[in-house]
């Protein structure tokens, strides 16, 4: 394929994203992803509370 083909599919993919965010309504990917571990963290820390020997 080459530089030139590898240049057209950046390109291609560059322009198509840029037309995708202007004009539809797309997900802010860095909040989703914020979220994502903020969940997982909470999970884990769950998780390791569970797990802790409890002395009575």
């Amino acid at each position: 394929m080459g530089i030139i083909g590898g240049c057209f599919t950046l390109v291609v993919g560059t322009i198509g994203g840029v037309y995708l965010a202007q004009n539809y309504n797309l997900p802010n990917i860095k909040n989703l992803t914020e979220t994502g571990l903020f969940l997982v963290k909470q999970f884990e820390q769950g998780i390791k509370k569970k797990d802790k020997p409890q002395n009575d």
